[in-house]
Order: structure tokens, then C-alpha cells, then sequence
């Protein structure tokens, strides 16, 4: 199956529009399983079945520590049939609170090269009002752990920006296990500005207000952070989650860097501006993880994503101190078998180290700072 999705990538699909082949694939996928029998078969073939694979976080017990990204089902269309990959958990969105055609097309292109993609969406969604109701309409039936990402509505000023995602947060929290604060997309002008401090304290006290209005105090809490952050701003928003008592830290969100990349130039001008995902994030997105981790311990629960492709990169994730690992861009270019073969994968690595479970090893490779002040600019003393 593997080598004939790269056969198919290689002749086809890679000559043929992103944006395209996305809905045309999800759509087979939740069309498939539709079909009575077959998402439970296929998720108790393909799903992670390993004991030394289970995760407890966030106040869930996760079967497998490999999720999916927000990005892919930004409209909860299909968690089931998603999570019948073999995914552990599947994070929707960015759903923001009013609808919006997000940015025009083409806004979604591969750079095959680096096994990367470049993605100018603009958080392209029909709203929290009606994802709500999906959501609402899908209670009761069995599903994946499933996190919801929320945004800022492009319209929407920035000084009212607190206003926005607390309305996002009140219609979604019903039918969250964990929400995300996404303020690191390039796409929407003005957004990452609200990563500094100042701005992102009022943002999340907004949306933990929302939460409890909504009759959900004790959602968890994250937000999104991205790659481009100077490592100081990176403490900053270490120290604000360990203030403000956030539950967990995603890194990272896309990238608007070029460095690096094998693709030509030609190629890399051909694709766009846009947010940069896949392998050519992998060692800056590892570096603000290691920095988050010296910083906060593990006292907030921290998921990696940003150039996850192999079980390797998702074990060196794992010991510097990610709970949790997400990834998007690794299926594009591994199939759909690809999140069966990281579990799987995992599984090998976790045993071959000697630990009972993945958990054992969160962490193990980085130097945590004393917890006694979160913003001191101590040495690290102990090990983790």
C-alpha cells in the first residue's frame, strides 16, 4: 500500500492542484466511512494497539501519542473518519467566529523537493456557529479525543480580538476535550501580533472566561505558538502560560522562512507567500520545544508539530519533552498508512530504550530550569 501511494503521488497527484486533491480525498474518506462497519474495522486495524503507546494528558487517556494537526478538517467534516487512520487524537480547524472564504486560490502548493508545503488558507471555515452545530449533532456517538483550534475572524480588529475568540470558545467548548488559542498563522494580517505578551494575556483570559460561561472551567487550555518567535519571546509565552495557568503549549504553527530549502528558486517564487510546513521545519520547531521545555518543565503539557515525518523525528520530539506530537504534512507526502507506521514505529523505539511507555521517555534528553521562579533567568539544575 505504501509504495503504491508513492507511485500515485509521483504520477499523479503531485502535478495536480493541492487544494483539489484534499477535498477529493477527505470527501472518499468520509464517504468510505460512511459505509456501516467500516471506520470501527479500520480503526481497529490501523488505530494504535500497543500498550507502551497510551498516553494520559490533558485530563484524557490518549491511545496513541500521534494526532492530527489543525488544518486538515477545519470544519469537523469528518473526525471519525479521520481518526480510522490510526490517528490518537484529531484536532480541528482553525474555526473562527464568523464564516469567511479565507484567501483566493490558489493558496495551497508543494514543494515536493523538501517534502514541504507552502499555505496561504486564511482560515478558510464556515464559522463556530455552525461547526457547532455539527458538533452538537455528532454527542453520543463514539469518536476521537478531539481538541478545536479557534482564530481570529479576518474582519475583526485587533483590539476587539478578545471579544472574537471568546465567542469562538463559548459555542465550542460543548464539544471540546482540549481548545487551542491559535494566534501564530501568517495568513491572517496582524495575527501573530498578538504572540506578544500584552497582547495574548487579555486574549486568554478571555477565552477562559468564555469557557467557564459555557459551563467548561476545566477545558483545557492551549495556545499555538510559532517558529519564527525570537527566542525570548519564546519565554515570554512560557512564562505567561505558567502565569496564567494554561494547560499545554503547541509548537509550532507554520513558518514564513525560505531558508534552507532544496527546491529552486524558481519553484520557491512559483509557490507564494504563505506559511511553510513539513521537513524543513523540523530543527527550528525542535529547538522552541527543547527552549519551552527548560523553561516550564513539566508543569504545562507541551504537543509538537512542524517536520514530523518519521518515527524518528517524533521519538526526538518525545525526549525533548513533548507529551504529544501532531503532524499533517508527513501523510501528505506518507499516505494514509503513514500515522500507523509512526505509532508502529514508536512502539519499536519505546522498547528498544528500555521504557515501559512512551511516557517514560518525555523529556529525557533536556535539562529543566528550577521551578521556583518560571521568569528568573536561572540556570537549569536538574534533569528530567
Amino acid at each position: 500500500m505504501t509504495v503504491f501511494y508513492q507511485i500515485l503521488f509521483s504520477s499523479v497527484l503531485r502535478h495536480l492542484d493541492a487544494e483539489t486533491i484534499h477535498k477529493v480525498s477527505f470527501g472518499a474518506l468520509r464517504c468510505a466511512a460512511a459505509v456501516p462497519g467500516v471506520a470501527a474495522t479500520a480503526g481497529r486495524m490501523l488505530g494504535p494497539r500497543e500498550p507502551e503507546l497510551t498516553v494520559h494528558a490533558l485530563g484524557r487517556e490518549f491511545p496513541g501519542p500521534l494526532g492530527l494537526a489543525a488544518g486538515f478538517d477545519k470544519n469537523a467534516e469528518g473526525p471519525e473518519a479521520l481518526a480510522a487512520l490510526g490517528f490518537g487524537f484529531i484536532e480541528i480547524g482553525t474555526v473562527t467566529a464568523q464564516p469567511q472564504p479565507g484567501n483566493p486560490r490558489p493558496r495551497l502548493v508543494r514543494l515536493v523537493k523538501d517534502r514541504a508545503i507552502v499555505n496561504r488558507m486564511g482560515f478558510n471555515n464556515e464559522g463556530s456557529a455552525l461547526v457547532a452545530e455539527r458538533l452538537h449533532h455528532r454527542q453520543g456517538r463514539p469518536g476521537p479525543i478531539l481538541g478545536v483550534n479557534i482564530g481570529k475572524t479576518k474582519v475583526t480588529p485587533e483590539d476587539e480580538a478578545e471579544g472574537d475568540y471568546a465567542t469562538s470558545a463559548r459555542r465550542l467548548a460543548p464539544y471540546a476535550d482540549y481548545m487551542v488559542v491559535n494566534v501564530s498563522s501568517p495568513n491572517t494580517p496582524g495575527l501573530r501580533d498578538l504572540q506578544s505578551v500584552e497582547r495574548l494575556r487579555p486574549i486568554l483570559s478571555a477565552v477562559r472566561e468564555a469557557l467557564t460561561e459555557a459551563g467548561r472551567p476545566e477545558l483545557p487550555l492551549l495556545v499555538k505558538i510559532a517558529p519564527d518567535l525570537v527566542d525570548e519571546d519564546v519565554d515570554a509565552v512560557a512564562d505567561l502560560a505558567l502565569d496564567l495557568g494554561l494547560d499545554g503549549i503547541i509548537a509550532t504553527n507554520t513558518t514564513i522562512s525560505r531558508e534552507g530549502l532544496t527546491s529552486s528558486a524558481e519553484e520557491i517564487e512559483a509557490a507564494g507567500g504563505g506559511g511553510l510546513s513539513g521537513a524543513p521545519l523540523k530543527e527550528r520547531s525542535l529547538e522552541v520545544l527543547r527552549r519551552l521545555r527548560v523553561r516550564v518543565g513539566d508543569r504545562v503539557t507541551l504537543i509538537a508539530v512542524g517536520g514530523i515525518d518519521t518515527p524518528e523525528d517524533a521519538w526526538a520530539r518525545i525526549r525533548a519533552g513533548a507529551t504529544l506530537v501532531q503532524g499533517y504534512t508527513g501523510m501528505v507526502y506518507g499516505g494514509p498508512l503513514w500515522p500507523r507506521r509512526i505509532h508502529r514505529g514508536l512502539a519499536r523505539l519505546v522498547r528498544a530504550a528500555g521504557h515501559a511507555s512512551v511516557a517514560d521517555a518525555v523529556g529525557t534528553d533536556v535539562t529543566v530550569a528550577a521551578p521556583t521562579s518560571a521568569s528568573a533567568d536561572t540556570a537549569p539544575v536538574t534533569t528530567a
